[in-house]
């Protein structure tokens, strides 16, 4: 049979929709068609309209809905029909009273009884594109429509909207028009032509780490050692610098390519080594300032971060990050022990957490509500328990169905900032510690750093969680036997 289709775009302002069926398929209709233009004129008359219709209904009081079964006059005034029960002699009765109506149909999982079908739409600003399989597989459908939603980047609707002043502009003949497109276009011809940065904050992340790292060494050279200690200091370098070094590589191998396991497998490792709690987060938070500055910007040139989601995870997150760090300032030292417990049983806790989404089945892209309350979580805990920001905000994300390496490359930048706020307030009130520890991971984390950003979606999600969840089970369990 040949595709007979012709693609049509309607202006729904000028058209009335009913929908029968008020269950899952009627939900799915609905939001199809409010998705488009929330003010659509819509009617829904059903026997039972599902709780979860009602729920979405409420915040569009202007449809129509009626709880009752259907009658020939709901097609009064109605333009298009969509069917959405699994009656099948009921749906031929009413597709039949429609049309002599002259009201096309669609029909829900059933195209011999189908008019049209609702396509699976990709819609970035004035760009829309519906996709259809003639009813054969909307699954496919819905697939293709995933990947065109990643590939499209979010400001395509910027290059519309300059060629539509452009368009407006230019009202010549087409000899002028063509004539003006081409001078404008000229630049892009010309592969000698140095690319110029239109936004400079693609640098922003790894400028501002190198020059902590310049205040940071350069405060505790000055104030610490002198030329001669440095030297002694250098022959005596503890075994834990060289541990650390290895513990900082892996942990900033598997953040940057899953998006988590840095804070929490280097935060366990130092609990069980009996490093102070402040000191442990305040030495994880500056040495991973400087892994995280490197990877975001590593993502950042890799095209994986998502700038909207960015603002929303980075600002809340920074906040956060204040706060937890102050927290643990104030709180940790005074009850040391009870903290060491919570931490513990917490870190125990992500692992478990780690753990389920390792074995959770993929799922349906979901819409991220309260992102913002998702980054100040992150950043609380984050600073607080020494690690957490991924866990909490990658597992998140990733839950809702969000493309692995879109998620790991926002999160990694974002967590530069807030790493970057939780070091800033720990430096301030606590100073420095622990040198050792601390350049150990930042030169593990630093190394991996780039090849952690090109693994990202690539490396085997699976087991790179089931890998850290297992270590930080197993350190977290015996810092509880080590407490208690």
């Amino acid at each position: 049979m040949e595709n007979t289709l012709f693609p049509i775009f309607l202006k729904t302002t000028s058209f009335r929709f009913l929908i029968i069926g008020g269950g899952n398929i009627g939900l799915e209709k609905t939001e199809t068609l409010l998705r488009q233009n929330p003010s659509i004129s819509l009617k829904i008359v059903a026997s039972e309209i599902f709780p979860n219709l009602k729920e979405v209904l409420q915040k569009f009081p202007h449809v129509e809905r009626y709880e009752r079964p259907f009658e020939d006059f709901d097609l009064q005034g109605i333009d298009f029909l969509i069917i959405a029960t699994e009656i099948t002699q009921l749906n031929i009765e009413i597709k039949e009273k429609a049309n002599k109506l002259g009201i096309l149909v669609n029909c829900a999982d059933q195209p011999p009884l189908c008019d049209f079908y609702l396509g699976s739409i990709v819609n970035k600003g004035n760009l829309k594109i519906a996709i259809s399989t003639n009813g054969k597989s909307p699954v496919l459908a819905r697939r293709l429509r995933e990947h065109l939603e990643d590939a499209i980047p979010d400001d395509i609707n910027e290059s519309i909207m300059n060629l539509n002043d452009f368009r407006a502009k230019h009202k010549g003949d087409l000899q002028t028009k063509l004539i003006t497109l081409n001078k404008a276009t000229a630049i892009l011809a010309r592969p000698e032509t140095p690319k110029k940065e239109s936004k400079k904050y693609k640098r922003l992340a790894f400028d501002i780490s190198l020059v902590f790292m310049a205040i940071f060494f350069g405060y505790g050279l000055s104030s610490l050692l002198s030329v001669q200690d440095l030297n002694i200091y250098v022959q005596k370098i503890p075994p834990a610098f060289f541990g650390m070094i290895l513990v900082g590589f892996f942990a900033q191998l598997v953040d940057g390519a899953v998006g988590l396991g840095y804070g929490i497998t280097c935060a366990t490792s130092m609990m069980l080594m009996g490093i102070k709690l402040p000191a442990i987060s305040g030495s994880i938070h500056t040495a991973e300032m400087f892994s995280s500055g490197i990877s975001g910007y590593s993502h950042y040139k890799f095209g994986n971060v998502n700038k909207k989601l960015l603002l929303w995870l980075a600002i809340p997150g920074v906040i956060g990050a204040v706060i937890g760090a102050l927290l643990l300032i104030y709180l940790g030292n005074k009850y040391e022990t009870i903290t060491y417990g919570i931490l513990a049983s917490y870190t125990m806790l992500i692992g478990v957490r780690l753990i389920i989404i390792a074995f959770r089945k993929k799922i349906v892209k979901q819409k991220v509500n309260n992102t913002g309350f998702l980054g100040f979580s992150g950043g609380l805990f984050d600073a607080f328990g020494g690690g957490g920001w991924g866990p909490i905000v990658t597992s998140t994300l990733l839950a809702k169905g969000r493309k692995s390496a879109y998620v790991v490359g926002t999160v990694s930048l974002a967590e530069f900032f807030v790493t970057l706020a939780a070091s800033i307030t720990f430096f301030a009130n606590l100073g420095v510690s622990h040198w050792h520890i601390i350049l150990g991971l930042i030169i593990g984390g630093s190394v991996a750093a780039p090849f952690a950003a090109k693994l990202a979606g690539r490396l085997p999600q699976k087991t790179a969680m089931l890998l850290v969840a297992f270590l930080v089970i197993v350190f977290s369990i015996r810092m509880l036997f080590k407490i208690f």
